[in-house]
């Protein structure tokens, strides 16, 4: 089990504590939301745990398997919708550095690894996932 401590701060800012850790993030709510969007949002969070999640189990499951993913970059894009507010719809963009030569099986791995880290099959099944591997 983890616990986490969130702090409002006021002007629609807050503080989370990793508390094992200690290490700690601010979010700000986006321009769009009245807020300055000088930090990351609770949604852009939610974006950007999939990516990380998504990194994570793609290099346990190459690690198993004698091969690395190391350098791989994940960009996320986040769209949002109304009535009611949230996130409808992530763009996941995944590319490997240049010079490894996956083979067929070890696509696979990697895809679905990606495809079924615990973030993903935490969200929404409405929440529309396109997901793009760049080798």
């Amino acid at each position: 089990m983890t616990k986490m401590r969130t702090v409002y701060l006021g002007g629609l800012r807050t503080e989370a504590e990793h508390l094992q850790s200690g290490n700690k993030i601010i979010t700000d709510a986006p321009l769009d939301n009245n807020g300055k969007g000088e930090a990351f949002s609770p949604t852009d969070l939610l974006a950007t745990s999939l990516g990380s999640c998504m990194l994570t189990i793609m290099g346990i499951s190459s690690s198993a398997y004698g091969y690395n993913i190391d350098g791989t970059v994940i960009e996320t894009e986040k769209i949002m919708g109304t009535n009611p507010r949230r996130v409808v719809e992530l763009k996941i963009n995944i590319t490997f550095p240049k010079g490894n030569n996956y083979t067929d099986q070890q696509k696979r791995v990697i895809e679905s690894a990606a495809r079924t880290c615990p973030v993903f099959n935490s969200l929404h099944p409405d929440i529309k996932k396109d997901i793009t591997f760049n080798y």
